[in-house]
């Protein structure tokens, strides 16, 4: 299968890519360069930024896609400037679970949906969630029902992603733990830690990609995917801990004590917990078992850690917090 795919050397898009490769599929990535992967061989090239890709046509006729991902349309402008270029042919493209009304009670502390989530769930009923924000990659225009909007019309399967984590992660979603595990921290400040916030490994969501494109039964439709169980936020760090061989301890303290990079763990009115039920039925798809994903994951980081050292100002915040535990 000749497969178009946009994102194709950021975190999860080049292991959709890798996967593709491996499979033998023919594999043309759009990117602008930005994050050019040194370890996708057998993969071409077309350095663009997506809005340009129309004074690239006659190269993506001439590549004559089967198939299109999508693993990096934040907008829907970043839509609107590569669809009149693409043929009409199978599509996945990834979109987010903050889609949801609960998305908006998490980041307002309110409770305004029930768990689980799934494709019967309110969407959210504002725009926009990060405008004015100043996020580091985040347009203020970001906005994945936009994206959805104009994608589901087109035949495309949607995948509404939950946390992911795993190798080359921009984001480190670990390092709250494993940067403290690094700089010989033996006590880690939490709240309640009690929120339940579905994650799912960058492999499994690779998988689900694959199985979206071989299968035409969930054409037109947009699904949640991810770990069948999940942990509390507390559970998770306890996984991170263990699989880093660290005896460090996890100590309660109040939640309004928590330094910034450990604000989720409180005790949060709204989770994220996703049901998985209709990909797995619709695509024959599972994820794996989470403390092994757990573990591969944390073996990559430490291996590959952030060049961000330590600070004495974490460090001073951490003391301040656990001064407050009592």
């Amino acid at each position: 299968m000749r497969v178009l795919i946009f994102g194709g050397t950021g975190f999860t898009g080049r292991r959709i890519t890798r996967r593709l490769a491996e499979r033998g599929d023919e594999v043309l990535v759009v990117h602008r360069e930005t994050t050019m992967a040194e370890d996708l061989p057998g993969v071409s090239h077309l350095l663009t930024d997506r809005q340009a890709l129309a004074g690239h046509a006659a190269r993506v006729r001439r590549f004559a896609p089967e198939a299109v991902v999508d693993a990096f349309a934040l907008t829907g402008a970043d839509v609107d400037a590569v669809l009149p270029v693409l043929p009409d042919v199978p599509a996945v493209v990834l979109s987010s679970v903050d889609v949801y009304q609960a998305f908006t009670g998490l980041n307002t502390g309110r409770e305004l949906a029930a768990m689980p989530l799934d494709e019967e769930s309110e969407l959210r009923r504002d725009r926009y969630p990060y405008r004015g924000a100043g996020l580091p990659g985040v347009p203020d225009d970001y906005e994945k029902l936009d994206v959805e909007e104009r994608w589901l019309p087109r035949g495309a399967v949607v995948l509404r992603l939950p946390m992911i984590y795993g190798a080359h992660d921009w984001q480190r979603r670990e390092d709250p733990i494993l940067r403290r595990v690094r700089a010989g921290r033996q006590r880690i400040p939490v709240g309640a830690a009690n929120l339940l916030w579905t994650r799912l490994h960058v492999d499994d969501l690779a998988s689900a990609v694959l199985a979206a494109l071989d299968t035409r039964a969930a054409d037109g439709q947009a699904l949640t995917i991810g770990e069948s169980r999940t942990l509390t936020l507390g559970g998770w760090f306890r996984q991170i801990l263990d699989a880093a061989g660290s005896s460090a301890e996890l100590v309660r303290v109040p939640d309004a004590a928590l330094p910034p990079s450990l604000a989720l763990a409180g005790a949060p009115l709204q989770h994220i917990l996703v049901d998985s039920h209709r990909a797995a039925s619709l695509l024959g798809w599972s994820a794996g078992d989470p403390a092994e994903r757990v573990s591969q994951s944390v073996r990559w980081h430490l291996d590959h850690p952030s060049p961000s050292p330590w600070t004495e100002e974490e460090a001073a915040a951490d003391d301040a917090a656990l001064a407050a535990s009592g």
